[in-house]
């Protein structure tokens, strides 16, 4: 994509196609996964995925480059978007919004029966005086919170990036450093306000320029990427109840099963060197290399090793940031997600190598 492209919004581009959506959103550092075709639920490509209930961190698909999972496949490895869309364009765009950074506000104009006044504003008591004659929609709600809170209405926030939707509602996008969940407007538990959802840590949000069988997702007049979260609207996702209190661990997980005994590296080193050097060797080739599966499967390697104890975690880990940092320098975001993943679903495997106690 020329360079001139990778910071002007959607509005100033055409996007004939679901792959140049693609392409864009994961120049702006955005992980993105396939979304069905015509449809904004993501696609699957795995059979044997969709029948299962295995937790999505653990699956191989994901370690060998597949898009099984929805959001949790999301990728800014443009490898991985010129495969998955290159072999099917028409496919639609979601962000996994967690790892983006961002915090969509999504306003909802659906026509249902308005609830009481005492579940519209969550934690927000309105008094029986104040009118609510017209009241209809999350447009209504989200621009009381604003006025009661006394600052502007975000669905007229031009400094940021607004979407609308092929329903008539609004996608209203924020970046952020602090991590809040998802929620529905209608949640008993977790709202900003009725008919307000968020989309936050935990899920996506389908891109600007995604076309569906019921119409597009249009970005409106103003800016073309997001504006950081205002601090009025960090605070009240904060009192309601979205922030999560605990950052969340890049590393790892824990390998369970494990039997405590001395690693043997010159054993791991028989298998994951190789390996290893299939990932330095990408430095070779900008693109096309295949960076991506060759270092899915080193870690997945390395995470069988570990699980049998023939590799300490902290020295395989580091070998593994070291080749792929080697390759694709700049890139350790990714490459720590794609590590953590391969990690975790090779430990589900332990690789017990002949001449060794099980």
């Amino acid at each position: 994509m020329p360079a001139a492209e990778q910071t002007r919004g959607l509005a100033a581009v055409t996007f004939p196609r679901g792959h140049e959506v693609a392409r864009w959103c994961a120049v702006q550092g955005w992980p993105v996964h396939p979304l069905a075709f015509g449809r904004k639920t993501p696609a699957g490509n795995c059979r044997v995925c969709r029948e299962s209930r295995d937790d999505p961190q653990h699956c191989p698909c994901i370690a060998q480059g597949r898009y099984c999972h929805g959001f949790h496949a999301a990728t800014t490895d443009m490898e991985l978007v010129d495969r998955w869309w290159g072999q099917e364009p028409g496919l639609g765009v979601g962000v996994a919004c967690g790892p983006a950074g961002l915090v969509v506000i999504d306003i909802d104009a659906h026509a249902p029966e308005v609830p009481d006044r005492s579940v519209l504003l969550p934690g927000i008591r309105i008094p029986d005086h104040i009118a609510l004659d017209g009241l209809a929609s999350g447009y209504d709600t989200l621009a009381l919170l604003a006025a009661y809170r006394r600052n502007s209405d975000p669905a007229k926030d031009t400094s940021t990036l607004r979407v609308r939707t092929p329903s008539g509602g609004l996608h209203i996008w924020y970046r952020t450093d602090t991590a809040f969940r998802c929620s529905t407007g209608s949640s008993s538990r977790t709202a900003l306000a009725w008919q307000v959802d968020v989309r936050a840590h935990g899920g996506y949000i389908v891109a600007p320029g995604t076309q569906t069988r019921v119409g597009a997702y249009t970005p409106l007049a103003g800016a073309s990427l997001p504006a950081p979260l205002p601090v009025w609207i960090a605070d009240e996702l904060t009192r309601t109840g979205h922030r999560l209190d605990t950052d969340h661990d890049t590393q790892p997980e824990p390998i369970l099963g494990s039997r405590p005994r001395r690693p043997s590296p010159k054993v791991a080193g028989r298998l994951l060197q190789p390996l290893l050097a299939e990932v330095t060797d990408c430095s070779r080739v900008a693109q096309g290399a295949g960076f991506t599966e060759k270092l899915n499967r080193a870690a997945f390697t390395a995470g069988g090793l570990i699980a049998a104890g023939h590799l300490d975690l902290a020295e395989g880990t580091q070998l593994l940031r070291e080749a792929a940092l080697a390759a694709r320098p700049g890139r350790s975001r990714r490459i720590d997600a794609l590590i953590t993943s391969s990690l975790a679903a090779g430990a589900r495997r332990p690789l017990h190598i002949e001449g060794r106690r099980r």
